[in-house]
Protein backbone atom coordinates (compact mmCIF):
# COMPACT_ATOMS: atom_id res chain seq x y z
CA UNK A 1 0.00 0.00 0.00
CA UNK A 2 2.80 2.55 0.97
CA UNK A 3 4.65 1.38 -2.65
CA UNK A 4 1.26 1.77 -4.40
CA UNK A 5 1.01 5.56 -2.52
CA UNK A 6 4.54 6.63 -3.60
CA UNK A 7 3.76 5.66 -7.27
CA UNK A 8 0.67 7.91 -7.27
CA UNK A 9 2.68 10.87 -5.53
CA UNK A 10 5.61 10.55 -8.46
CA UNK A 11 2.97 10.64 -10.96
CA UNK A 12 1.55 13.02 -9.94
CA UNK A 13 4.71 15.01 -9.39
CA UNK A 14 5.77 14.58 -12.71
CA UNK A 15 2.08 15.29 -14.39
CA UNK A 16 2.55 18.78 -12.52
CA UNK A 17 6.08 19.33 -14.30
CA UNK A 18 4.87 18.75 -17.54
CA UNK A 19 2.55 20.86 -17.08
CA UNK A 20 4.54 23.41 -15.68
CA UNK A 21 6.60 23.21 -18.66
CA UNK A 22 3.99 24.66 -21.02
CA UNK A 23 2.76 28.54 -20.78
CA UNK A 24 0.11 29.04 -18.41
CA UNK A 25 -0.25 32.81 -18.84
CA UNK A 26 -2.45 33.10 -21.78
CA UNK A 27 -5.37 35.29 -21.07
CA UNK A 28 -7.78 33.46 -18.69
CA UNK A 29 -11.55 31.93 -19.72
CA UNK A 30 -12.77 34.76 -17.96
CA UNK A 31 -11.58 36.91 -20.35
CA UNK A 32 -13.11 35.77 -23.42
CA UNK A 33 -16.64 34.61 -21.25
CA UNK A 34 -16.94 38.39 -20.66
CA UNK A 35 -16.20 39.67 -23.94
CA UNK A 36 -18.92 36.78 -25.39
CA UNK A 37 -20.95 38.63 -22.80
CA UNK A 38 -20.29 41.97 -23.91
CA UNK A 39 -20.85 41.16 -27.61
CA UNK A 40 -24.27 39.26 -27.23
CA UNK A 41 -25.68 42.67 -24.93
CA UNK A 42 -24.72 44.11 -28.31
CA UNK A 43 -27.38 41.58 -30.45
CA UNK A 44 -30.81 42.89 -31.13
CA UNK A 45 -33.44 40.36 -30.06
CA UNK A 46 -34.01 36.87 -32.21
CA UNK A 47 -30.19 36.75 -33.45
CA UNK A 48 -27.42 34.88 -33.63
CA UNK A 49 -24.14 35.35 -34.02
CA UNK A 50 -21.47 32.86 -35.84
CA UNK A 51 -17.55 33.23 -35.65
CA UNK A 52 -15.13 31.19 -37.55
CA UNK A 53 -11.61 29.74 -36.93
CA UNK A 54 -8.76 30.80 -39.25
CA UNK A 55 -8.09 28.60 -42.39
CA UNK A 56 -5.21 26.01 -42.15
CA UNK A 57 -2.49 27.90 -45.29
CA UNK A 58 -0.51 25.57 -47.34
CA UNK A 59 2.54 26.19 -47.87
CA UNK A 60 3.89 23.74 -50.72
CA UNK A 61 3.09 20.02 -51.24
CA UNK A 62 2.13 18.60 -47.70
CA UNK A 63 3.46 21.07 -45.76
CA UNK A 64 1.31 23.62 -43.93
CA UNK A 65 2.24 26.85 -42.39
CA UNK A 66 2.44 26.80 -38.58
CA UNK A 67 -1.90 27.85 -37.74
CA UNK A 68 -2.07 31.26 -36.54
CA UNK A 69 -6.05 32.11 -34.95
CA UNK A 70 -8.16 34.31 -36.18
CA UNK A 71 -7.56 37.27 -33.69
CA UNK A 72 -11.65 38.01 -33.66
CA UNK A 73 -12.00 34.09 -33.03
CA UNK A 74 -9.75 34.01 -30.41
CA UNK A 75 -10.76 37.46 -28.53
CA UNK A 76 -14.02 35.35 -27.74
CA UNK A 77 -13.06 31.70 -27.27
CA UNK A 78 -9.54 31.49 -26.66
CA UNK A 79 -9.47 28.34 -28.90
CA UNK A 80 -6.17 28.23 -30.39
CA UNK A 81 -6.70 25.49 -32.86
CA UNK A 82 -8.41 25.29 -36.42
CA UNK A 83 -11.55 23.89 -38.05
CA UNK A 84 -13.60 25.53 -35.31
CA UNK A 85 -16.73 27.91 -35.13
CA UNK A 86 -18.51 29.40 -32.51
CA UNK A 87 -22.31 30.24 -32.50
CA UNK A 88 -23.52 33.17 -30.22
CA UNK A 89 -27.44 33.67 -29.41
CA UNK A 90 -29.25 36.42 -28.09
CA UNK A 91 -31.57 34.43 -26.24
CA UNK A 92 -30.89 31.31 -24.67
CA UNK A 93 -31.77 28.40 -26.52
CA UNK A 94 -33.35 24.95 -25.71
CA UNK A 95 -31.90 21.45 -26.65
CA UNK A 96 -33.56 18.19 -27.12
CA UNK A 97 -33.73 17.60 -23.54
CA UNK A 98 -35.09 20.83 -22.32
CA UNK A 99 -31.52 21.81 -21.42
CA UNK A 100 -30.56 25.95 -22.11
CA UNK A 101 -27.59 27.30 -23.47
CA UNK A 102 -26.80 30.88 -25.39
CA UNK A 103 -23.51 29.45 -26.62
CA UNK A 104 -21.63 26.73 -28.58
CA UNK A 105 -18.47 25.99 -29.19
CA UNK A 106 -18.00 23.58 -31.86
CA UNK A 107 -14.16 21.60 -32.47
CA UNK A 108 -12.35 19.22 -33.75
CA UNK A 109 -12.83 15.46 -32.43
CA UNK A 110 -9.71 14.18 -30.04
CA UNK A 111 -8.12 11.86 -32.99
CA UNK A 112 -5.36 9.30 -31.57
CA UNK A 113 -3.84 8.65 -35.00
CA UNK A 114 -4.13 12.71 -35.66
CA UNK A 115 -2.70 13.43 -32.41
CA UNK A 116 0.49 10.90 -33.20
CA UNK A 117 1.73 12.98 -35.73
CA UNK A 118 0.64 16.49 -35.23
CA UNK A 119 0.17 16.88 -31.00
CA UNK A 120 -2.48 16.94 -28.96
CA UNK A 121 -6.07 18.50 -29.48
CA UNK A 122 -8.36 20.08 -26.77
CA UNK A 123 -11.64 17.94 -28.44
CA UNK A 124 -14.88 18.61 -26.77
CA UNK A 125 -13.86 18.18 -22.65
CA UNK A 126 -10.59 19.98 -22.92
CA UNK A 127 -12.82 23.25 -24.26
CA UNK A 128 -15.46 22.96 -21.51
CA UNK A 129 -12.72 22.29 -18.69
CA UNK A 130 -9.74 24.45 -20.44
CA UNK A 131 -12.13 27.30 -21.88
CA UNK A 132 -14.78 27.06 -19.79
CA UNK A 133 -17.62 26.50 -22.07
CA UNK A 134 -20.75 24.71 -20.88
CA UNK A 135 -21.93 23.62 -24.32
CA UNK A 136 -18.65 22.43 -26.71
CA UNK A 137 -19.45 20.25 -29.36
CA UNK A 138 -17.74 18.77 -32.57
CA UNK A 139 -16.90 20.29 -36.11
CA UNK A 140 -19.11 17.46 -37.41
CA UNK A 141 -21.59 17.97 -35.11
CA UNK A 142 -22.50 21.42 -36.36
CA UNK A 143 -23.45 20.27 -39.82
CA UNK A 144 -25.36 17.21 -38.58
CA UNK A 145 -27.14 19.43 -35.97
CA UNK A 146 -29.08 21.36 -38.62
CA UNK A 147 -29.72 24.99 -36.98
CA UNK A 148 -32.21 26.40 -39.15
CA UNK A 149 -30.45 29.90 -39.35
CA UNK A 150 -33.64 31.68 -41.51
CA UNK A 151 -35.13 31.01 -38.25
CA UNK A 152 -33.53 33.99 -36.94
CA UNK A 153 -34.19 37.90 -37.83
CA UNK A 154 -30.89 38.60 -38.34
CA UNK A 155 -27.54 36.40 -38.65
CA UNK A 156 -24.13 37.91 -38.00
CA UNK A 157 -21.24 36.75 -39.65
CA UNK A 158 -18.00 38.12 -41.25
CA UNK A 159 -17.55 38.60 -44.91
CA UNK A 160 -15.86 34.89 -46.05
CA UNK A 161 -12.78 35.61 -48.46
CA UNK A 162 -13.31 31.78 -49.56
CA UNK A 163 -9.26 31.16 -49.08
CA UNK A 164 -9.40 27.44 -47.71
CA UNK A 165 -9.46 24.32 -49.27
CA UNK A 166 -11.48 21.24 -48.80
CA UNK A 167 -9.06 18.15 -47.02
CA UNK A 168 -11.00 14.94 -48.15
CA UNK A 169 -9.64 13.25 -45.23
CA UNK A 170 -11.70 15.56 -42.73
CA UNK A 171 -15.15 15.68 -42.93
CA UNK A 172 -15.36 18.63 -40.44
CA UNK A 173 -12.71 20.82 -41.78
CA UNK A 174 -13.40 24.45 -42.13
CA UNK A 175 -14.71 24.26 -45.77
CA UNK A 176 -17.54 21.53 -44.45
CA UNK A 177 -18.16 24.00 -42.12
CA UNK A 178 -18.24 27.06 -44.32
CA UNK A 179 -20.20 25.19 -46.92
CA UNK A 180 -22.73 23.55 -44.13
CA UNK A 181 -23.67 27.72 -43.06
CA UNK A 182 -23.71 28.77 -46.22
CA UNK A 183 -26.52 26.04 -47.34
CA UNK A 184 -28.60 26.62 -44.05
CA UNK A 185 -28.71 30.64 -43.84
CA UNK A 186 -29.12 31.31 -47.52
CA UNK A 187 -25.57 32.95 -47.53
CA UNK A 188 -25.33 34.22 -51.23
CA UNK A 189 -22.06 36.97 -51.19
CA UNK A 190 -23.80 38.54 -54.24
CA UNK A 191 -25.84 39.51 -51.59
CA UNK A 192 -23.39 41.88 -49.87
CA UNK A 193 -22.29 45.30 -51.66
CA UNK A 194 -18.84 46.64 -51.57
CA UNK A 195 -18.93 50.29 -50.10
CA UNK A 196 -17.35 51.52 -53.91
CA UNK A 197 -20.59 49.76 -55.33
CA UNK A 198 -22.70 50.80 -53.08
CA UNK A 199 -21.58 54.55 -53.82
CA UNK A 200 -22.55 54.23 -57.07
CA UNK A 201 -25.67 52.76 -56.93
CA UNK A 202 -27.07 55.41 -54.65
CA UNK A 203 -25.64 57.81 -56.90
CA UNK A 204 -27.11 56.00 -60.05
CA UNK A 205 -30.71 55.58 -58.02
CA UNK A 206 -30.58 59.54 -57.01
CA UNK A 207 -29.26 61.42 -59.98
CA UNK A 208 -32.38 62.54 -62.35
CA UNK A 209 -32.50 60.71 -65.62
CA UNK A 210 -31.30 64.44 -67.22
CA UNK A 211 -28.15 64.28 -65.40
CA UNK A 212 -27.43 60.84 -66.35
CA UNK A 213 -24.12 61.51 -68.78
CA UNK A 214 -22.37 63.38 -65.70
CA UNK A 215 -22.71 59.63 -63.97
CA UNK A 216 -21.89 57.82 -66.81
CA UNK A 217 -18.47 60.06 -66.68
CA UNK A 218 -18.29 59.26 -63.09
CA UNK A 219 -18.92 55.72 -63.85
CA UNK A 220 -15.90 55.77 -66.22
CA UNK A 221 -13.52 57.18 -63.85
CA UNK A 222 -14.53 54.89 -60.86
CA UNK A 223 -13.91 51.79 -63.16
CA UNK A 224 -10.47 53.29 -63.77
CA UNK A 225 -9.49 52.80 -60.26
CA UNK A 226 -12.07 49.79 -59.73
CA UNK A 227 -11.50 47.70 -62.41
CA UNK A 228 -13.86 45.13 -60.90
CA UNK A 229 -17.45 47.52 -61.50
CA UNK A 230 -16.54 46.24 -65.14
CA UNK A 231 -18.25 43.12 -64.24
CA UNK A 232 -21.39 44.55 -62.50
CA UNK A 233 -24.28 44.05 -64.71
CA UNK A 234 -26.46 47.24 -63.73
CA UNK A 235 -23.06 49.67 -63.11
CA UNK A 236 -22.27 48.71 -66.71
CA UNK A 237 -25.76 48.56 -68.41
CA UNK A 238 -26.62 52.46 -66.94
CA UNK A 239 -23.17 53.84 -68.38
CA UNK A 240 -24.03 52.76 -71.71
CA UNK A 241 -27.81 52.57 -71.53
CA UNK A 242 -28.91 55.16 -75.20
CA UNK A 243 -32.42 55.69 -74.44
CA UNK A 244 -34.32 57.24 -71.32
CA UNK A 245 -36.19 54.14 -70.89
CA UNK A 246 -33.29 51.71 -70.67
CA UNK A 247 -31.82 54.37 -67.84
CA UNK A 248 -34.79 54.53 -65.99
CA UNK A 249 -35.06 50.43 -66.15
CA UNK A 250 -31.74 50.20 -64.12
CA UNK A 251 -32.19 53.07 -61.68
CA UNK A 252 -34.84 50.98 -60.63
CA UNK A 253 -32.44 48.38 -60.74
CA UNK A 254 -30.19 50.21 -58.49
CA UNK A 255 -32.96 50.89 -55.90
CA UNK A 256 -34.05 47.19 -55.60
CA UNK A 257 -30.42 46.16 -55.13
CA UNK A 258 -29.97 48.95 -52.15
CA UNK A 259 -33.17 48.08 -50.79
CA UNK A 260 -32.76 44.15 -51.08
CA UNK A 261 -34.00 42.25 -47.81
CA UNK A 262 -31.80 40.06 -46.30
CA UNK A 263 -31.35 38.93 -41.92
CA UNK A 264 -27.83 38.40 -42.95
CA UNK A 265 -25.33 41.11 -41.61
CA UNK A 266 -21.59 41.25 -42.92
CA UNK A 267 -21.12 44.77 -40.84
CA UNK A 268 -22.01 44.41 -37.74
CA UNK A 269 -19.46 41.97 -36.13
CA UNK A 270 -16.14 43.97 -37.42
CA UNK A 271 -18.23 46.99 -36.15
CA UNK A 272 -18.60 45.58 -32.75
CA UNK A 273 -15.31 44.07 -32.16
CA UNK A 274 -13.91 46.96 -33.24
CA UNK A 275 -15.01 48.83 -30.62
CA UNK A 276 -14.18 46.18 -27.97
CA UNK A 277 -11.05 45.62 -29.37
CA UNK A 278 -9.43 48.93 -29.75
CA UNK A 279 -9.38 49.55 -25.71
CA UNK A 280 -7.26 47.24 -23.87
CA UNK A 281 -8.48 45.51 -20.31
CA UNK A 282 -5.67 44.83 -17.60
CA UNK A 283 -5.17 40.86 -19.23
CA UNK A 284 -4.43 42.92 -22.03
CA UNK A 285 -2.32 45.37 -21.50
CA UNK A 286 -0.03 42.60 -19.08
CA UNK A 287 0.50 40.78 -22.34
CA UNK A 288 1.09 43.45 -24.99
CA UNK A 289 3.50 45.23 -22.54
CA UNK A 290 5.39 41.93 -22.24
CA UNK A 291 5.27 41.85 -26.38
CA UNK A 292 6.60 45.16 -26.22
CA UNK A 293 9.49 45.18 -23.56
CA UNK A 294 10.50 42.12 -25.52
CA UNK A 295 10.75 43.65 -28.85
CA UNK A 296 12.57 46.35 -26.96
CA UNK A 297 15.18 44.44 -25.59
CA UNK A 298 15.99 43.06 -29.43
CA UNK A 299 16.61 46.29 -30.62
CA UNK A 300 18.90 47.42 -27.55
CA UNK A 301 20.85 43.79 -28.18
CA UNK A 302 20.58 44.15 -32.18
CA UNK A 303 22.63 47.77 -31.32
CA UNK A 304 25.00 46.23 -29.38
CA UNK A 305 26.21 43.21 -32.06
CA UNK A 306 26.03 45.54 -34.80
CA UNK A 307 28.37 45.38 -37.87
CA UNK A 308 29.45 46.59 -40.99
CA UNK A 309 29.77 42.51 -42.05
CA UNK A 310 26.49 41.73 -40.81
CA UNK A 311 24.03 40.92 -43.34
CA UNK A 312 20.17 41.99 -43.01
CA UNK A 313 18.75 38.58 -42.98
CA UNK A 314 21.77 38.08 -39.55
CA UNK A 315 20.33 41.48 -37.80
CA UNK A 316 16.47 39.99 -38.66
CA UNK A 317 17.82 36.70 -36.63
CA UNK A 318 19.32 38.28 -33.97
CA UNK A 319 15.66 40.40 -33.06
CA UNK A 320 13.80 37.18 -33.54
CA UNK A 321 16.36 35.01 -31.61
CA UNK A 322 15.44 37.39 -28.85
CA UNK A 323 11.73 36.87 -29.05
CA UNK A 324 12.68 33.42 -28.84
CA UNK A 325 14.46 33.75 -26.24
CA UNK A 326 11.77 35.01 -24.04
CA UNK A 327 8.89 32.70 -25.49
CA UNK A 328 7.46 34.80 -27.96
CA UNK A 329 5.85 32.25 -30.40
CA UNK A 330 5.47 34.57 -33.79
CA UNK A 331 7.13 37.66 -35.05
CA UNK A 332 3.52 39.97 -34.85
CA UNK A 333 4.30 40.74 -38.44
CA UNK A 334 7.45 40.03 -41.16
CA UNK A 335 10.26 41.63 -39.82
CA UNK A 336 11.39 44.76 -41.90
CA UNK A 337 15.45 45.14 -41.89
CA UNK A 338 16.62 47.64 -45.13
CA UNK A 339 20.13 48.97 -44.83
CA UNK A 340 20.41 52.48 -46.88
CA UNK A 341 17.85 52.33 -49.93
CA UNK A 342 16.14 49.61 -48.77
CA UNK A 343 14.85 51.51 -45.62
CA UNK A 344 13.20 53.34 -48.42
CA UNK A 345 11.07 50.60 -48.87
CA UNK A 346 8.30 51.01 -46.32
CA UNK A 347 7.04 46.94 -45.92
CA UNK A 348 10.52 45.72 -47.34
CA UNK A 349 10.81 42.44 -45.93
CA UNK A 350 13.21 40.56 -48.04
CA UNK A 351 16.34 41.48 -45.78
CA UNK A 352 18.64 39.88 -48.37
CA UNK A 353 21.64 42.77 -48.18
CA UNK A 354 24.61 40.80 -47.79
CA UNK A 355 26.65 43.36 -46.14
CA UNK A 356 25.00 46.67 -44.60
CA UNK A 357 28.51 48.40 -44.85
CA UNK A 358 28.39 52.40 -43.03
CA UNK A 359 24.50 52.38 -43.98
CA UNK A 360 21.77 53.23 -41.61
CA UNK A 361 19.81 50.74 -41.05
CA UNK A 362 16.23 50.25 -40.56
CA UNK A 363 14.70 47.83 -37.74
CA UNK A 364 10.77 47.04 -37.82
CA UNK A 365 9.89 44.31 -35.64
CA UNK A 366 7.60 43.03 -33.23
CA UNK A 367 6.98 40.15 -30.80
CA UNK A 368 3.83 38.47 -30.96
CA UNK A 369 3.86 37.14 -27.11
CA UNK A 370 0.44 34.93 -25.92
CA UNK A 371 -1.27 36.65 -29.30
CA UNK A 372 -0.64 40.11 -28.59
CA UNK A 373 1.84 42.20 -30.87
CA UNK A 374 4.64 45.01 -30.53
CA UNK A 375 5.09 47.13 -33.31
CA UNK A 376 8.81 48.42 -32.66
CA UNK A 377 11.31 50.59 -35.06
CA UNK A 378 14.38 51.80 -34.22
CA UNK A 379 16.77 53.15 -37.29
CA UNK A 380 20.70 52.87 -36.62
CA UNK A 381 23.52 53.20 -38.20
CA UNK A 382 25.60 49.97 -39.23
CA UNK A 383 29.18 51.54 -37.88
CA UNK A 384 27.58 52.93 -34.85
CA UNK A 385 27.99 56.54 -35.61
CA UNK A 386 26.16 58.69 -37.40
CA UNK A 387 27.12 60.91 -40.22
CA UNK A 388 26.09 64.73 -40.61
CA UNK A 389 23.26 64.03 -42.74
CA UNK A 390 22.57 60.84 -41.25
CA UNK A 391 21.87 62.87 -37.97
CA UNK A 392 20.55 66.06 -39.60
CA UNK A 393 16.93 63.32 -41.39
CA UNK A 394 17.35 61.14 -37.82
CA UNK A 395 16.95 64.58 -35.82
CA UNK A 396 13.92 65.59 -37.59
CA UNK A 397 12.36 62.49 -37.55
CA UNK A 398 12.71 62.57 -33.54
CA UNK A 399 11.25 65.96 -33.38
CA UNK A 400 7.96 64.92 -35.25
CA UNK A 401 8.02 61.86 -32.73
CA UNK A 402 7.85 64.15 -29.98
CA UNK A 403 5.31 65.87 -31.15
CA UNK A 404 3.17 63.32 -32.17
CA UNK A 405 3.54 61.65 -28.72
CA UNK A 406 2.63 64.41 -27.10
CA UNK A 407 -0.69 64.65 -28.97
CA UNK A 408 -1.37 61.28 -27.48
CA UNK A 409 -4.22 62.82 -24.87
CA UNK A 410 -7.50 61.33 -23.86
CA UNK A 411 -10.29 63.24 -26.21
CA UNK A 412 -8.12 64.27 -28.99
CA UNK A 413 -8.45 63.26 -32.63
CA UNK A 414 -6.98 60.26 -33.56
CA UNK A 415 -5.47 61.45 -36.60
CA UNK A 416 -3.78 64.46 -34.59
CA UNK A 417 -0.34 62.78 -33.90
CA UNK A 418 -0.03 62.71 -38.14
CA UNK A 419 -0.61 66.02 -37.98
CA UNK A 420 1.43 67.44 -35.56
CA UNK A 421 4.56 65.34 -36.60
CA UNK A 422 3.74 66.25 -40.60
CA UNK A 423 4.30 69.83 -39.66
CA UNK A 424 7.30 69.24 -37.72
CA UNK A 425 9.16 67.18 -40.85
CA UNK A 426 7.71 69.42 -43.11
CA UNK A 427 9.09 72.35 -41.40
CA UNK A 428 12.56 70.33 -40.82
CA UNK A 429 12.76 69.53 -44.88
CA UNK A 430 12.24 72.75 -46.18
CA UNK A 431 14.85 74.17 -43.84
CA UNK A 432 17.36 71.60 -45.17
CA UNK A 433 16.85 72.80 -48.46
CA UNK A 434 15.40 69.22 -49.93
CA UNK A 435 11.99 70.96 -50.46
CA UNK A 436 11.35 74.08 -51.34
CA UNK A 437 8.99 75.50 -48.43
CA UNK A 438 7.10 73.88 -45.51
CA UNK A 439 3.93 74.03 -47.94
CA UNK A 440 5.04 72.03 -51.33
CA UNK A 441 4.47 68.61 -51.83
CA UNK A 442 6.36 65.70 -51.62
CA UNK A 443 6.45 61.82 -51.20
CA UNK A 444 9.29 61.83 -48.21
CA UNK A 445 6.59 61.01 -45.26
CA UNK A 446 4.20 58.76 -47.29
CA UNK A 447 2.04 57.44 -44.24
CA UNK A 448 0.01 57.79 -41.56
CA UNK A 449 1.96 57.95 -37.94
CA UNK A 450 -0.75 56.18 -35.73
CA UNK A 451 -2.53 52.75 -35.61
CA UNK A 452 -3.69 50.50 -32.83
CA UNK A 453 -2.04 47.51 -31.80
CA UNK A 454 -3.13 44.24 -30.38
CA UNK A 455 -3.65 40.71 -31.44
CA UNK A 456 -3.68 42.35 -34.96
CA UNK A 457 -0.70 44.79 -35.86
CA UNK A 458 -2.48 46.42 -36.87
CA UNK A 459 -5.44 46.23 -34.72
CA UNK A 460 -8.90 47.46 -35.44
CA UNK A 461 -10.79 50.76 -33.85
CA UNK A 462 -12.98 53.30 -34.90
CA UNK A 463 -10.53 55.51 -35.20
CA UNK A 464 -12.19 58.24 -33.45
CA UNK A 465 -10.96 60.40 -30.47
CA UNK A 466 -8.25 58.58 -28.11
CA UNK A 467 -9.50 57.01 -25.15
CA UNK A 468 -7.93 55.76 -21.67
CA UNK A 469 -6.40 52.32 -22.68
CA UNK A 470 -5.68 52.48 -25.90
CA UNK A 471 -2.48 51.16 -27.20
CA UNK A 472 -1.22 53.09 -30.48
CA UNK A 473 2.17 53.27 -32.86
CA UNK A 474 3.43 56.58 -32.94
CA UNK A 475 5.85 56.06 -35.95
CA UNK A 476 6.41 59.57 -38.42
CA UNK A 477 9.55 58.72 -41.15
CA UNK A 478 11.77 60.40 -44.16
CA UNK A 479 12.43 58.38 -46.66
CA UNK A 480 14.65 59.78 -49.35
CA UNK A 481 15.32 57.02 -52.05
CA UNK A 482 18.06 57.00 -54.78
CA UNK A 483 17.07 59.37 -57.61
CA UNK A 484 14.87 61.42 -55.74
CA UNK A 485 14.30 65.76 -57.18
CA UNK A 486 17.22 66.91 -54.13
CA UNK A 487 21.01 66.90 -53.17
CA UNK A 488 22.75 63.77 -53.65
CA UNK A 489 24.17 63.74 -50.70
CA UNK A 490 20.33 62.72 -49.05
CA UNK A 491 20.03 59.96 -51.01
CA UNK A 492 19.37 56.33 -49.59
CA UNK A 493 18.17 57.87 -45.78
CA UNK A 494 15.60 55.98 -44.66
CA UNK A 495 14.66 56.51 -40.85
CA UNK A 496 11.48 55.62 -39.19
CA UNK A 497 11.11 55.80 -35.39
CA UNK A 498 8.31 53.68 -34.03
CA UNK A 499 7.34 53.65 -30.26
CA UNK A 500 4.03 52.04 -28.69
CA UNK A 501 2.17 54.54 -26.71
CA UNK A 502 -0.12 54.09 -24.22
CA UNK A 503 -3.29 56.25 -23.71
CA UNK A 504 -3.66 57.43 -20.03
CA UNK A 505 -5.38 60.35 -18.22
CA UNK A 506 -2.25 61.66 -16.95
CA UNK A 507 -1.12 61.80 -20.79
CA UNK A 508 0.81 59.22 -22.78
CA UNK A 509 3.09 56.65 -21.67
CA UNK A 510 5.67 55.43 -23.75
CA UNK A 511 5.96 51.33 -23.02
CA UNK A 512 9.04 50.71 -25.45
CA UNK A 513 10.71 54.15 -24.66
CA UNK A 514 13.72 51.18 -22.97
CA UNK A 515 14.84 50.78 -26.36
CA UNK A 516 16.98 54.04 -26.79
CA UNK A 517 15.71 56.61 -29.44
CA UNK A 518 17.96 59.88 -29.11
CA UNK A 519 21.16 59.83 -30.83
CA UNK A 520 23.55 60.39 -28.45
CA UNK A 521 21.84 56.73 -26.65
CA UNK A 522 21.95 55.12 -29.61
CA UNK A 523 25.71 55.76 -30.06
CA UNK A 524 26.48 55.28 -26.12
CA UNK A 525 24.35 51.87 -26.64
CA UNK A 526 26.32 50.74 -29.87
CA UNK A 527 29.55 50.81 -27.89
CA UNK A 528 28.94 48.77 -25.97
CA UNK A 529 30.06 44.94 -26.25
CA UNK A 530 27.86 42.24 -27.25
CA UNK A 531 27.19 38.79 -25.81
CA UNK A 532 27.14 37.75 -29.31
CA UNK A 533 30.81 39.35 -30.21
CA UNK A 534 32.52 36.03 -29.45
CA UNK A 535 29.81 34.11 -31.36
CA UNK A 536 31.76 32.74 -34.00
CA UNK A 537 30.93 29.95 -36.49
CA UNK A 538 32.81 27.94 -38.43
CA UNK A 539 33.04 29.31 -42.67
CA UNK A 540 31.14 26.82 -45.24
CA UNK A 541 33.11 27.88 -47.99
Amino acid sequence: MKLKTTLLLLLAFAMNVVVAQTPTDYLPKEFHKERRDILRSKMPSNSVAVVFANPVRNRANDVDYVFHQDPNFYYLTGFREPNAVLVLFSESQKDANGNSFNEVLYVPKRDPQFEMWNGKRLGVEGVQKELGFKVAKTSEEFISDQLNFKNFDKIFVEKFKDDYRNSERNNGDLYDLVKSFKERSSYNPSMFLSQTKKRVYELIKATPIENSANVAQMIGQAVTYYPSLKEDEIIMGFSKAGTDVLKKEFKQKAALKLNEPSNIDVSFLPTQLAEMREVKTPAELKLLIKAIRISAVGQIEMMKAMQPHMSETEIQGIHEFVYKKYGAEYEGYPSIVGAGNNGCILHYIENNKTKVGHDLVLMDLGAEYRGYTADVTRTIPANGKFSTEQKAIYEIVLKAQDAGIAACKVGNKFWQPNTEAKKVINNGLAALGIISSPSAKHNYFPHGTSHHIGLDVHDPGTYGEFAENMVITVEPGIYIPEGSPCDKKWWGIAVRIEDDILITKSGPKNLSEEAPRTVEAIEKMMAKKSVLDDFVLPSLD
